[in-house]
Parts: C-alpha cells; structure tokens; sequence
C-alpha cells in the first residue's frame, strides 16, 4: 500500500535528533512545563515573526484558548467555514456562542472574503478563517473587514504552518494564529499538541494563565482555564523535527509540483493555490465528478487516499441547527475532493505509481 503519509519514514530520518532530545527529558523528568517547552516556544515564535507563542494540548485547544482569552461567549456569534475538520465550530459552541458559516471560494476551498459583510449582525465578535490543505484564507482581505466592524480574527493555521501569505508566515497574520502539530501535519508531533501566536502581550498572558487551570500564580486561579499543556516530550519530539523541517517543506513543493506537471496530461485539477501564497500541501487535493469510483479503484491498486471533507459542517447532526442554505460551494467541493497520497520521503517511483493507477482509474 502506498501510504498518504509515511511517518516512520519521517522518524527514521530524524531519529538522532528525535532521540536525543526526548532521553534529555527523560533524564531530567520534568515531563510538564519542562525547559523544552520555553526553547520550542522561542524558536517558533522566531519562524512565524510573532512577539508570543503559547505551546498547548492540541490544536483544538488552541482555538478553545484563543476564544476563551478574546471573552467570545454565550450570545456571541463567530463566522467561520462550513468545509473544514469539526475544530472551529466545536470550540465557538463549547464557549455557549453560535458559528455562522460562510462560504468558501470553490477553486481554493477556503473562506469567500467577499461574503463576509453579508453575514455581519450586531452579536458578531468574531471572525475565524481556517487554512485548508497547507494554504492561508485571503487573510488581508478577512482582516480588512473585520476592522471596519471592530470584529478580531482568529486564524486556524491548522494545516498551514510554514506557509506564507505575501511573504508573511502563516500564525501571524491576524490578531491570534492557532496551529496544531498533529501527527500528520507539515510539524507534527508524537501525539496531540498546538500552539497559539499573538503579538498582544494581555492575549497571551491571558492565554498562559487559561493553559493551566486559569492560574496567574501557583494556587491562584484568576480566571476561569482548562488543562491545556503541551507536554515536554512533545515539545522535544518537535524540537527534533525542527532540524529538517526546511527541507521537509521543500520537499512538500518539489512533490506537489511533480503531481501538477504529471496531471495536467490527465485533465485533472487540484486545489488552487492563489499567486501570492506559498502552499505547504498539507495534503495533496484534486477535484474529481467521480470521486468515489476513484477512491475505490484506487484503493484496489495498493493506492491510499483521503476525503478532507466528506460532509460540510452545517450538515453534520450536532450542528444542523445552524444551517445556512447558502453553502453551495462547500456542499460542492465536498463532493469531489480527494487527496493523494503527498509526503516529504515519497519517492518519485511511487509517486508515478500513484499517477498511473489514478490513469487508470479514469479509464
């Protein structure tokens, strides 16, 4: 089977590395809030350009933290995408405030910038775009609105850490940027693991304090927080990562633009990167009519794909309350999206592997 991701293939690349920091950890045992856990904030701070970064459980509490640490609460309304992972949503309802979606633009997947003042009401305090297959939302133009409303910008870099946006870092291009370091993800860890970025110094102070039960000192609990620590051996595992993760990207590029030189004979097209972004390719995403006769012929020759995502999110049972009818473009896309397996160690073997059987799955 050629796998969608090859994480072994990443550890073995990166075993000396990986391994020596986490026996570091495990010989001083300070397993929470350990001195890797400052070291990996510094150091992704100093890639994204933000004044703060703020390691925590997961990229989902990330986006939980940042909200709770904005006051975003009961009454509230939050705009975001309806063709995402749960995350966005999931955390705007925890905090007792309601998603709106917006629709996406349907060759980029990514939040429609032009909708969004149509979608603005008095209860709205916040906007939250969510980059999709390595790729930012056109973050200036979501910025610029938001402005003119007072509204603040909570962006989910989930899947587009090291990606840029006109030449700036994804994470810090609105006033908080939220990430995850799932496995699979372009830095991912060994577990669950996220972070947040901020240049307001009350924001991240705000978000410290909540990443541990809302203390502000020991046994002193200013505010209302949650366990959200990103513990220090995943922080070593990621300090590890970091020695190839220039490589990695441009691995990531040299493979996408393989696929893209090699597809383009088929007729197929993927997700659009727009001009001025540069793409991590999270994933690997093409538009197929026939994407689940696809799927299943690929599978069938050895070839492993994925659906990032099946259903829009204003479809889904625990959210159906909240939908809007004018979702045409996400309740497209999810129709026909598929990725192909896309990692830094695929081979270009392979890769022409996965070229051929998806020729022949288009007869």
């Amino acid at each position: 089977m050629i796998e969608l991701v090859d994480l072994k293939a990443q550890y073995l690349a990166s075993k000396a590395a990986i391994d020596r920091r986490m026996q570091t950890v495990l010989e001083h045992g300070q397993f929470i809030m350990g001195p890797e856990v400052a070291e990996l904030e510094q150091r992704l701070a100093a890639i994204t350009g933000a004044r703060h970064c703020v390691t925590v459980s997961s990229g989902t509490d990330a986006l939980l933290i940042a909200l709770m640490a904005l006051g975003v609460g009961a009454g509230d309304e939050v705009i975001t995408s309806p063709f995402s992972f749960v995350a966005p949503a999931e955390a705007i309802v925890r905090l007792g405030a309601t998603p709106v979606f917006c629709d996406i633009e349907r060759d980029t997947c990514l939040l429609d910038a032009g909708l969004l003042e149509g979608l603005i009401t008095p209860r709205t305090r916040a906007v939250l775009p969510v980059s999709l297959y390595g790729q930012p939302c056109d973050m200036d133009a979501i910025d610029a609105v938001a402005a003119r409303h007072g509204l603040v910008v909570v962006e989910d870099a989930a899947q587009s850490f090291g990606a840029t946006y006109r030449g700036r870092p994804s994470c810090h291009l609105s006033t908080i940027g939220c990430t995850s370091f799932f496995p699979t993800k372009p830095l991912g860890c060994f577990g669950d693991g996220g972070a947040l970025f901020t240049d307001d110094d009350a924001l991240a102070q705000a978000a410290r304090q909540i990443r541990v039960h809302g203390q502000s000192a020991r046994y002193r609990h200013t505010r209302v927080g949650m366990n959200g620590r990103m513990d220090t051996l995943q922080c070593a595992v990621l300090l590890g990562k970091l020695e190839r993760l220039t490589w990695e990207l441009e691995r990531r590029r040299a493979v996408a633009e393989r696929y893209d030189e090699a597809l383009a004979g088929l007729g197929v097209a993927r997700v659009l990167t727009r001009p001025e972004r540069a793409s991590v390719f999270a994933q690997y995403t093409v538009f197929l009519e026939n994407r689940d006769a696809v799927a299943a012929a690929l599978a069938e020759a050895g070839v492993a794909t994925a659906i990032h995502y099946p259903t829009t999110l204003a479809e889904q049972p625990a959210y159906a309350q909240l939908t809007n009818d004018d979702l045409a473009g996400a309740r497209h896309v999810a129709s026909c999206v598929l990725s192909l397996p896309l990692h830094p160690y695929l081979e270009p073997s392979l890769q022409d592997q996965v070229v051929e059987a998806l020729a022949r799955a288009l007869g």
